[in-house]
């Protein structure tokens, strides 16, 4: 028997109850539960938890996830030297 809990995402502190009431209260989709609770949207991306979220997800929702929709790639807010990064501005 799954406590209901028990942490799911470490990154985000997401619990299988979380899960299950986001469900409950806005019947969506496993990919919504997901932006909606930011389960495996932590920092380590998922990579930990994704397997456990994915497979409780596909029991309360009946769906399952899937990898299809491709990782948001966003660049800089504004270009920055490597010197600058380094701490070192105009070559000094």
């Amino acid at each position: 028997m799954i406590v209901d809990d028990l942490i799911v995402c470490r990154c985000e502190e997401v619990s299988i109850n979380d899960i299950k009431q986001t469900v409950n209260t806005y019947k969506c989709s496993a990919r919504e539960v997901k932006l909606r609770t930011r389960a495996g949207m932590g920092y380590c991306g998922g990579r930990t938890c994704r397997p456990a979220v994915d497979a409780i997800l596909s029991e309360v929702t009946g769906e399952i996830p899937s990898n299809h929709i491709p990782l948001k790639v966003q660049p800089p807010v504004r270009p920055i030297s490597m010197g600058a990064l380094g701490g070192y501005e105009n070559g000094k």
